[in-house]
């Protein structure tokens, strides 16, 4: 028994589009095709596995991923896909709720104030890692450049001497894609190991308690801060990452220090 592609589209409910598209990625290749025409055939045997597909599609499964729980060997290996996928599902649910409720804070009042010290910074040794970043591939890019550095730290000649930091370009925030020196600060190495130097500053600072996702609204108090006032200098912006997502699997306490530079340690 052959079914026309019309009236497998039916059975699925998979439009004809589809099912040229998922034949051309190797997703779904009909049991016939023939070779003067062109048109696709399939078997009642592929019905339960259009049915399959479309349900995984309806859970947002990439087509790549689609092709590997299709291929699995065993229900084990298929089981493994299947739950991997639904933690990125769980996990990006709870990063969706986060942004929710920070909007609707935004939406409800005002900002709550911000506390604003002023510091002095003097130079320090520190392994780094530099690179120009875009804005949205950031959270891959700080997660394996600290990931880097502590493996890197694990087996130097030194030790950490100071929570993990990161300084931001204008541009990153500018253009959306700048120039990001993630570091470590370290003791002096009695070994052959080269380290930058991270040069003194003069910075206001304001610490913001929780998740990255509102990490945006201190920056904007900060900033406020820092224009009222009329002491910004040129110059990236830092962040010290007090208590990190490496320190504790917690948002709500996680602890940033955003420092903004400026040009006296002393607000007017």
């Amino acid at each position: 028994m052959r079914l026309s592609i019309g009236d497998f589209s039916r059975m699925t409910h998979l439009s004809v589009k589809a099912l040229r598209h998922y034949h051309e990625v190797g997703v779904l290749v009909p049991a016939e095709v023939d070779p003067s025409s062109g048109y696709r055939w399939y078997e009642p045997a592929q019905v339960r596995v259009a049915h399959v597909i479309r349900r995984l599609r309806d859970l947002g499964m990439p087509l790549e991923q689609i092709r590997e729980v299709l291929a699995a060997s065993g229900v084990e290996t298929r089981n493994l896909l299947l739950t991997a996928h639904t933690e990125r599902m769980e996990a990006e649910l709870a990063a969706a709720q986060a942004i929710v409720a920070g909007l609707r804070s935004l939406l409800d009042g005002p900002a709550p104030a911000v506390e604003v010290t002023h510091r002095r910074v003097e130079p320090q040794l520190a392994l780094a890692v530099t690179e120009r970043v875009r804005a949205e591939e950031l959270d891959a890019w700080w997660e394996a450049a600290f990931g880097e550095l502590d493996a890197a730290l694990s087996t130097a000649d030194t030790v950490a001497a100071g929570p993990r930091a990161a300084l931001y370009s204008a541009d990153f925030f500018e253009l959306g894609e700048g120039e990001v020196m993630a570091h470590r600060p370290v003791a002096a190495p009695s070994g052959r190991l080269r380290l930058t130097e991270i040069p003194a500053a003069e910075l206001a600072i304001a610490v913001h308690h929780g998740g990255f996702g509102d990490l945006d609204r201190t920056y904007g108090l900060l900033g406020t801060h820092v224009g009222e006032r009329e002491i910004g200098m040129p110059g990236p912006i830092r962040e010290v990452y007090v208590v990190s997502p490496f320190d504790t699997a917690d948002e709500s306490g996680l602890v940033t220090e955003v420092c903004w530079p400026v040009f006296q340690t002393r607000a007017r």
